[in-house]
Parts: C-alpha cells; sequence; structure tokens
C-alpha cells in the first residue's frame, strides 16, 4: 500500500528542511539522511572495464541515414565496433552529435567511460545545451559505445551493466489515439490483446496537456468504464493523461481510475510541475508515474525523496543513455519505488528490454512494440514475446548478429 511504503521511507529519519533546490520552486519536506543515500548510490560506478587491460582509443564515431533509420557507428583503432539506433531524432540532433559530441570521443580511452560522459558534458560548455536533444545524441554515442564494448568481452548490454537478473518481461499493449471513440478505443485496444497476448493494456486519457479539456466531450470517464467492462477484470488498465490535468482534475480522473482497479495513473499533470504530482500523487491510491521528459539527475532526486511519484520513468534516450538511466533507478531502489523506464524510438525497445532485464524492479509491464517483428530478425537467437512477456536478448553487445548487413548501403549524415 501507499501509506505503508511512505511510512517505510521516513520511519527513524528526521526531517530538516525544504527540498532540493534541483526541482525548481518545490518545497517539500525531505531528508538529509534519505538524499545523502540516494546521492552515493547514484555515484556508484555502473559498468566495470577493469578486465580490460589495453587501450580502448575510439578512432572514429559517425552518424549514419539508411532508409528511414539514423544509427551512430563507433570504431576503435583495434577494430572494435559497434552500433546504435536513434530514437528518430536523427535529423534534428545531428549537428549537436556531429559538432559537439562526437568530436570528443575521438582519440579517447573510453575504459573510463562514465568519467568521459561527465567530461563531455564540461566539453565546449555543453550543460549550456542540455535538453532532449543533447541527451538524446549523447544516448546515442554511449549505446553504440556499450555495444562495442560488449561484442570485444562477449557479453551482452544486461551482463555488461550489472547482471542479468530476469529473462522474462511481461508487457503491456498501447494505444496512442485520442481521436477515437470510446467504443472504437476498446475495440481497437481488445484487437492488441488477442494479437499479442498482452495481460494489460494502456490508453491515453485528457486531450494531451490540454488544460483540463477532454480529446472529445466525456471521452475520458465512457473509456475508463469501457474498457473495465469490456476486457474483464483479468487484463490490468494502465492510464496515460500526457500532461493533460491541473491537480483537481487529475485526482477526479485518478479516482475513477481507482474504482476499475487500474494498476497506474502516468503524468496527469504537466510533466514539469512536480510540486502539482506529488499532490496528486499524495491523494490517491492508485500508484503515479512521471518523468519521460526528465534530464535532470537532481529533479529525480527530488521526485524519489519526496515521493513526488510512486514510479520513476526515466527515457532512455531523452535522459542520455543507460548509465544514466540507472543511477536514476538506483536512486530508486533506495526508496524502495520502481523504475519503468519509458521508450521512444522503433528500436527502442531493445534497450528498455536490457534495462529491465538488469533492475532490481522495473515495475509490472514494459510496453510492447512491433518492432519486434521488424528487428527480431537481426538477432540470434531472433526476438520473440512468450505467454505475455518478452525474452530478454541474447548474444554480445545489444545483441544484432551482423552489424555489417544492418548498416550496409548507409550514408554518413554531416
Amino acid at each position: 500500500m501507499r501509506v505503508s511504503r511512505r511510512g517505510l521511507l521516513t520511519a527513524g529519519v528526521m526531517a530538516v528542511g525544504s527540498a532540493c533546490a534541483g526541482a525548481s520552486g518545490a518545497s517539500a519536506v525531505t531528508t538529509d539522511n534519505l538524499v545523502e543515500d540516494l546521492e552515493k548510490a547514484a555515484r556508484q560506478p555502473v559498468v566495470d572495464f577493469s578486465g580490460i587491460r589495453e587501450p580502448v582509443i575510439i578512432e572514429s564515431v559517425r552518424l549514419l541515414k539508411k532508409d528511414q533509420e539514423y544509427f551512430v557507428h563507433v570504431r576503435s583503432r583495434g577494430g572494435a565496433e559497434g552500433i546504435s539506433l536513434s530514437n528518430g531524432r536523427g535529423p534534428v540532433a545531428a549537428p549537436i552529435l556531429n559538432q559537439l559530441i562526437a568530436p570528443y570521443f575521438v582519440g579517447k580511452d573510453l575504459r573510463d567511460l562514465e568519467h568521459h560522459l561527465w567530461e563531455l558534458y564540461r566539453w565546449r560548455s555543453n550543460y549550456k545545451l542540455q535538453g532532449l536533444l543533447f541527451w538524446s545524441a549523447q544516448a546515442w554515442v554511449e549505446m553504440a559505445i556499450l555495444d562495442m564494448f560488449g561484442r570485444m568481452l562477449g557479453k551482452s548490454l544486461g551482463e555488461l551493466l550489472g547482471g542479468v537478473v530476469r529473462e522474462k518481461i511481461p508487457y503491456y499493449v498501447a494505444s496512442g489515439r485520442r481521436d477515437s471513440r470510446p467504443e472504437e478505443e476498446v475495440e481497437y485496444l481488445q484487437s492488441l490483446v488477442e494479437e499479442t497476448g498482452a495481460r494489460a493494456v494502456k490508453f491515453r486519457l485528457g486531450g494531451r496537456m490540454s488544460r483540463n479539456k477532454d480529446a472529445m466531450p466525456g471521452r475520458t470517464p465512457a473509456l475508463i468504464a469501457l474498457a473495465r467492462k469490456t476486457l474483464g477484470d483479468t487484463i490490468d488498465l494502465h492510464g496515460d493523461a500526457n500532461s493533460s490535468y491541473d491537480p483537481p482534475q487529475a485526482i477526479e480522473v485518478g479516482k475513477m481510475l481507482e474504482e476499475v482497479n487500474a494498476v497506474y495513473f502516468e503524468e496527469p499533470c504537466p510533466f514539469d510541475h512536480l510540486e502539482d504530482t506529488k499532490r496528486v500523487a499524495d491523494t490517491l491510491e492508485i500508484p503515479v508515474s512521471g518523468g519521460e521528459q526528465e534530464y535532470s539527475e537532481r529533479r529525480f532526486r527530488w521526485m524519489i525523496a519526496n515521493q513526488g511519484v510512486d514510479i520513476v520513468q526515466p527515457d532512455l534516450h531523452y535522459y542520455g543513455g543507460m548509465i544514466r538511466s540507472l543511477r536514476v533507478a538506483r536512486m530508486a531502489d533506495v526508496a524502495d519505488m520502481p523504475t519503468t523506464v519509458h521508450i521512444s524510438g522503433g528500436f527502442g525497445f531493445v534497450y528498455m528490454l536490457h534495462f529491465a532485464s538488469v533492475v532490481k524492479d522495473p515495475g509490472r509491464y514494459q510496453e510492447y512494440k512491433r518492432g519486434i517483428k521488424k528487428y527480431g530478425a537481426w538477432f540470434d537467437p531472433p526476438l520473440e514475446t512468450r505467454d505475455g512477456a518478452f525474452l530478454a536478448p541474447e548474444g554480445p553487445g545489444v545483441g544484432i548478429q551482423d552489424l555489417d548487413a544492418v548498416i550496409q548501403g548507409a550514408e554518413v549524415v554531416v
């Protein structure tokens, strides 16, 4: 229960002052001891490269395009290679990557990758540009480097990032539509369940950053009630408001979700209104999640230290990669909170699977993506699902079997 978890977090710790300054305008009371524990958790190394004795000097970092896909390809002077796939923001983030990220890594020994990620943040005052585009571009390079190291060591990303603790990862299916009537939406969700064998669904609520306006009159309450009536009690329901509501309206909608025993309520208030989201989370019993637009470690620390949400959701691209996101998960572990990452980009679900295979508590479900049909054959064994769950990818690095075949014919983006 929510109350018992809050009690666990605060038991035996004296409240001593105001919340950390990283959450602009936030004033909830926190504790020195908890914040200190979160800081320590976030500072621990994530990847151990001590087994690599010879320098791994980067020779090139290239942004490539093939059809509609954007890749980052890295190569060491010793001939090791790795690739990553972007989240679809390649065209707009290309100048940042090519001018302010890729040049930094060339000539560096990346056995101390985490140190270099910090130095990159400082290099050429990159911190002045921090935001979703900068962190996405960093994520692509980091993921390609991790893929390279995994191939060198014969380890999957999960093994490289601390060790695989689960091989089956349950998923939900989601609809991103708001232009559908409740009957149409539930029929569509039902078809997704039948197609995929999912045991949970997520649907959109409100009008998306709409200042309490619904996508169409009466859609949200009708959809919530009809989804439970039609899908039955064996399917878990998720509601995603995409920053649609102020706290009173969010609480009203949250109570509707509670009435149908939904399992979580995502981003009820504008994503940067941390205090508003906390007010909703404090009022409702249904777990509240948020963080997909966030790129500040200190704001995540505030969310966790003050229970501003119940489930933290960094986006593996928007937040800057696997390493930064795992630091959030480690802070969440201290507070006994799940970290269910948000994913962007068609291939992003693969990074999500590696992440979920490693963390202590990834939450109940991860999001199903139809990209498994497109990208699954790149892997050996091919990616597959079983009984409403993904199987964690195998093979070294991200798991793509033949890098040359995947990027053959790609053009360099300058």
